[in-house]
């Protein structure tokens, strides 16, 4: 099962959606605009973190990218438009065995 976390923005329209058309199967979601979400953890099930980086706290952010690098989650980044999730997902600069996108291609 290809498992999404998407942190940032209070609202997401019409991206699970999309996001299930491209074969995200569990998207789940956090704003990122509070910092005790800092303390909280990656869920295990997890098979890419998305970060929304024009609705993010950018020590929630930091944070962040530190527990998926000690889980071993690929993580990548994009603004909260569909055009720029679906260029992060899809051209990823680090390339990442473990990601469930290589196998959308």
């Amino acid at each position: 099962m290809d498992s999404l976390m998407i942190v940032g923005a209070d609202r997401l329209g019409a991206i699970p959606k999309r996001l299930k058309e491209i074969g995200f199967q569990e998207i789940s979601h956090v704003s990122g605009r509070k910092v005790k979400m800092v303390h909280k953890k990656i869920p295990v099930h997890t098979d890419l973190v998305l970060v929304l980086t024009d609705y993010i706290n950018h020590n929630v952010s930091a944070k962040l990218k530190e527990k998926a690098k000690e889980q071993s989650i690929p993580i990548c980044y994009a603004r909260r438009s569909w055009c720029s999730i679906y260029q992060a997902l899809t051209h990823c600069e680090e390339v990442c065995e473990s990601c469930p996108m290589l196998s959308k291609d």
